[in-house]
């Protein structure tokens, strides 16, 4: 049990109905979880309204409620709390009731449009090789330390993401890397956290389902970065023109890194094949085994935090040069037969256009790049024929096939990608809805040393269609297929 005024330290209030020297037994704004001495806290939603359900709260045992407008009905022995920003409360009262665990760790944000997984992952790989107990908040999981748990969103709600920094807290880690969302900033689920350190990797189209406005999804990201202390770090993408946006306003000490640019932490690429990267690091040489120009920028993040969080450069780079790649992104396979076949999770038409130019890199044109890809469902509908533009006019074959439709029509949505292919590019392009079907196509059309990317899904072992999530792995099913036809 705490004592409700504790957990409302720091917490902008407007007025109170009842007495806040009373103890609680927990904090939960899903109606559904509320128990006995409980604390609501009623959150607006895109879908719902937490005051619609305070009733229910308390009928259920809540012993106070925490709203933006009370109740014109009080009920007797029962505190109610008007706030100005639920969301913001949510996440002040989280950290305050789990004992403010993230200051007693190094907490890393990881902020961007592309790279925050494989950043956040190698960085947390990178310091278990190190030595350190580490803790990673991530799109494809949650670990503290050598503990695994399911990830269920790619930045958790404030009481989550307490909840298992408090259990870092006892593990004993030191420093914890943490995928931080648009959606994230913007729900304030990242309030009350204080973070030792931001990086922001680049910014492109995305999530304009959820921001009305390129404008609007670049400004909520910056607020992430307007919040960091003084004492903290900002390591930001210079070649990304937003880069040095993200540092204006922030009390952050300021660093940049690039491949273009003159950066505190510079790169180049020496050589770029499907074996790995040689690059030059601040003057440093190093052969890494990850792919591509964008894991090139990732590298570059990564060395820079390293050293920005006190490990030795020599050190940092014999690091470097053992981390392998993270689930789903750019992960890939050779068959018996010599049929390169690579899964990776680009879902935005700035990191499909940056895997295609990678392999285009890499590959002599002897060979045939044949591209699946999809959209998914009830989400940003303007990105589809911009990335049936590029993966028609990068690759050599293409086939549209589902994604996640969710609740959508999957065929309405190979409409929208289709109407983003050039005419010049048509005879290139095959539709097929379902994704198993696709992927055995693709199998089929390809030949010795031929290439086959799997684009959209990447880690995720699901597809999900009306609500209902499948069973569905791209890498094990192109495998299998793959295996059919060695026989």
């Amino acid at each position: 049990m705490t004592e409700l005024k504790n957990i409302l330290y720091k917490v902008a209030i407007n007025a109170v109905v009842g007495n806040t020297i009373t103890n609680v037994n927990k904090i939960e704004f899903d109606s559904r979880k509320v128990g006995q001495e409980d604390v609501f806290v009623a959150i607006r939603g895109s879908v719902s309204d937490g005051h619609d359900f305070i009733e229910k709260a308390i009928n259920q045992g809540a012993l106070a409620v925490i709203c933006e407008k009370t109740p014109d009905v009080i009920v007797n022995g029962v505190t109610y709390v008007e706030v100005q920003d639920t969301q913001s409360a949510l996440a002040i009262m989280a950290s305050n009731y789990y004992g403010s665990p993230s200051e007693n760790l190094k907490l890393i944000g990881v902020t961007g449009t592309n790279g925050k997984t494989t950043i956040a992952s190698l960085l947390y790989m990178l310091f278990k090789k190190a030595g350190f107990k580490v803790g990673l908040l991530s799109t494809v999981k949650i670990m503290v330390d050598i503990e695994e748990y399911k990830a269920t969103h790619t930045t958790p709600d404030s009481l989550m993401i307490n909840h298992y920094l408090k259990e870092m807290n006892k593990a004993g880690v030191e420093f914890c890397f943490m995928e931080v969302s648009s959606h994230g900033i913007h729900q304030k689920r990242t309030e009350g956290l204080a973070f030792a350190g931001g990086i922001f990797t680049n910014l492109s189209h995305d999530h304009l389902d959820y921001h009305n406005t390129f404008k609007e999804y670049r400004d909520v990201k910056k607020i992430f970065f307007d919040n960091l202390p003084e004492k903290a770090f900002a390591l930001v993408n210079k070649d990304d023109k937003n880069g040095v946006f993200m540092l204006q306003n922030t009390k952050a000490k300021q660093y940049t890194y690039g491949l273009k640019s003159y950066a505190d932490y510079r790169g180049q690429i020496l050589e770029n094949s499907l074996g790995g990267l040689l690059l030059k690091l601040n003057d440093h040489e190093v052969w890494v085994k990850l792919i591509g120009t964008f894991n090139a920028y990732n590298l570059l993040a990564i060395f820079g935090t390293a050293e920005l969080l006190g490990l030795e450069t020599i050190e940092t780079l014999q690091l470097l040069s053992d981390l392998h790649s993270v689930s789903g992104r750019f992960e890939y396979m050779i068959s018996e037969n010599k049929i390169t076949a690579i899964v990776d999770y680009a879902h935005t038409p700035d990191a499909l256009k940056n895997v295609l130019e990678t392999i285009n890199d890499i590959r002599t044109n002897n060979e045939t790049l044949i591209t699946i890809v999809g959209c998914g469902g009830d989400r940003d509908k303007t990105k589809r024929p911009v990335m049936g533009n590029i993966a028609a006019k990068l690759s050599n074959k293409t086939i549209f096939t589902s994604d996640n439709p969710r609740t959508e029509n999957p065929d309405k949505i190979i409409e929208d990608i289709e109407k983003g292919v050039e005419p010049q590019h048509y005879k290139k392009t095959l539709s097929i809805t379902d994704r198993r079907q696709a992927i055995k196509t693709a199998c089929q059309l390809a030949n010795k040393n031929d290439i086959i990317l799997i684009a959209g899904k990447g880690h995720e072992t699901y597809q999900e269609i009306n609500g209902e999530r499948m069973d569905f792995n791209d890498f094990e099913i192109i495998k299998k297929e793959l295996k059919k036809l060695n026989k």
